[in-house]
């Protein structure tokens, strides 16, 4: 069971003092990972027999971690995390019920949910740490050096939600932007499966002419590169529409390069099409296409 499958079950059971201590550690973690109980005191301004309560409370439910060395000190862990973001979309009023999970992956988890009118949404957890740090660093260059994993799927989660914005406003097919809190976003429902678990495609130039269509969309009004475009965020509607997930990778236009970044994604695309459905595209042909130097794209 991941840690937010772990959260959606105790978040009916946290009482109000639970999720404000968790806010008063969230804070005290903004200058140090491990907080010092008389930190925490300070910032909640409750005698210390609260204190020791709540957060043993929280450390019996699995919500916080606790460090004894030189001195006692607490730390939330991505279950607490998760708890904070589902509190402030609860109260946003744009989640009322979480369903099943859509998939766990290295960097995310996404649930299927309803929002108070029983209209079916997306809940995706950035869930940095999950593979090694190096790796993560190479992949994202917006990370920011010695801070909390927490911090970093934070950051995650509003760069993602900031390409969202940006790209669906022009009309790329993408996941619906809603609300984004902590590490943590709402979107529009995502149905379908990955582009590349699907091994028979009935019209596949289609399909990859409509992901082109999008990707030249993004670059040319919008002014953003994807960054990180494969099979594997390209998602086939049961309508056979194409939804391109995955952006808190994303470049503007202007970076020094895009012309590579653009050029790698268009790449990523073609490969697949290529081996899996014969469809061959010269990938010259394709980038010209995608960054507005010619109008249309022959097969």
């Amino acid at each position: 069971m991941s840690s937010a499958e772990v959260a959606v079950r105790l978040f009916r059971s946290l009482e109000p003092e639970d999720l404000r201590m968790l806010q008063v550690l969230e804070t005290g973690m903004g200058n140090r990972e491990y907080v010092p109980k008389d930190q925490l005191q300070r910032y909640s301004k409750v005698p210390m027999d609260r204190i020791d309560f709540e957060l043993s409370r929280l450390d019996k439910l699995g919500l916080v971690y606790r460090m004894q060395g030189g001195y006692v000190g607490y730390t939330m862990n991505y279950t607490g995390y998760d708890c904070l973001a589902i509190n402030a979309f609860v109260k946003a009023g744009v989640l009322e019920a979480f369903g099943k999970s859509l998939g766990v992956g290295k960097e995310a988890d996404v649930f299927d949910g309803l929002d108070p009118k029983g209209v079916r949404v997306a809940v995706k957890f950035h869930r940095l740490g999950r593979i090694s740090f190096r790796q993560t660093r190479r992949k994202r260059g917006y990370m920011v050096d010695r801070a909390s994993w927490l911090f970093q799927s934070r950051l995650a989660a509003e760069k993602e939600f900031e390409a969202l914005k940006l790209v669906h406003g022009y009309g790329v097919s993408v996941p619906e932007p809603i609300c984004q809190n902590r590490h943590a976003i709402v979107m529009g429902m995502i149905e379908g499966g990955e582009l590349g678990k699907w091994r028979v495609i009935e019209k596949p130039k289609q399909v990859l002419m409509e992901i082109l269509v999008n990707v030249r969309r993004a670059f040319l009004l919008a002014g953003v590169i994807h960054g990180d475009l494969s099979e594997y965020n390209v998602i086939l509607t049961p309508e056979m529409r194409v939804l391109i997930i995955d952006w808190p990778q994303f470049v503007g236009r202007n970076h020094p390069n895009a012309v590579d970044l653009l050029r790698r994604d268009v790449k990523n695309v073609l490969v697949p099409f290529s081996r899996k459905f014969k469809v061959k595209v010269s990938l010259d042909d394709a980038y010209s296409f995608v960054s507005g130097k010619t109008e249309t794209l022959s097969f």
